[in-house]
């Protein structure tokens, strides 16, 4: 369901650089996030088609989204030696690999997993100020995880899958892995920044299967369980002895597209019973 920027507006978060009510540095205003309820057979496909809106529009959108089951990887894997024998095992098993624009790594799909794309027409296909995309993703991701009472750094961490300087951590457990995307779309320059966040997965299942597919496709790559963490992990350790919502994972959503769709105050979190938009 659409988040409408239109409602009654709160309180806005002036911070370093920032201007009150203005989205952070680096990233567009959005009028509204999509948040879609069904699982996507193929993220990056729908990414694709949404870009193709976004240049015929012209305007900004955001997404948020769930994947089937399934493995999405850059075009840089495609050199991999094992490359067709490993993909075709991973579909047998029921993860099917899929190709993405963005750089990075290995990135698993499926329930508990949730995805934040936004995009938007740029001046140039040429990335610049990158840097300051990522800090806006970032800065914005953090402010909704404040809500829920948990605190977030940007940082690297070492062992997980698909790391980077501008990763979301938890005691130094990696939360939300970011990429961007620069490249025309039907002519029109635009802007892919993308989030993925393990809600209420397992991460030592989805280590444990991306470290198949990566010894599969004859790459040195493995990953750690400990370097990575979900929400509903990282909630429970910052509220001990409170029980997990029921409706956690809609409440995750809920607040990260109402973050989104308006700027919000980091004070302005939840209590310790139900993470879910004040």
């Amino acid at each position: 369901m659409p988040v409408d920027a239109a409602s009654p507006p709160r309180a806005a978060w002036t911070g370093p650089g920032r201007a009150e009510g203005a989205p952070a540095a680096g990233l567009p205003t959005f009028g509204f996030v999509a948040l879609h309820t069904q699982p996507l057979a193929d993220g990056p496909a729908a990414e694709g088609r949404w870009l193709q809106d976004v240049a015929a529009r012209g305007r900004a959108a955001a997404h948020l989204w769930q994947g089937q089951p399934a493995l999405v990887l850059p075009r840089s894997y495609l050199q991999a030696p094992g490359w067709a024998e490993a993909v075709a095992a991973s579909a047998r098993a029921g993860w099917p690999v899929q190709l993405r624009a963005s750089g990075g790594g290995l990135v698993p799909q499926g329930p508990g997993v949730l995805d934040l794309s936004l995009m938007w027409p740029a001046e140039s296909a040429r990335p610049v100020d990158t840097e300051a995309v990522y800090q806006g993703l970032c800065a914005e991701l953090a402010a909704a995880f404040a809500r829920l009472g948990l605190v977030t750094t940007a940082q690297a961490v070492e062992g997980s899958f698909c790391d980077g300087r501008y990763n979301l951590a938890v005691d130094g457990a990696k939360l939300v892995g970011t990429a961007q995307s620069w490249r025309r779309v039907a002519g029109v320059p635009t802007v892919l920044a993308h989030a993925v966040l393990l809600v209420d997965a397992d991460p030592v299942a989805l280590t444990a299967r991306c470290n198949a597919l990566e010894a599969a496709l004859g790459r040195q790559a493995r990953y750690r369980p400990e370097a990575i963490t979900s929400v509903a992990q990282a909630w429970q350790r910052a509220h001990p002895g409170a029980a997990l919502p029921a409706d956690f994972a809609a409440g995750v959503a809920q607040v990260l597209a109402e973050q989104f769709a308006r700027v919000l105050p980091p004070g302005g979190r939840t209590g310790p019973t139900a993470p879910v938009a004040s």
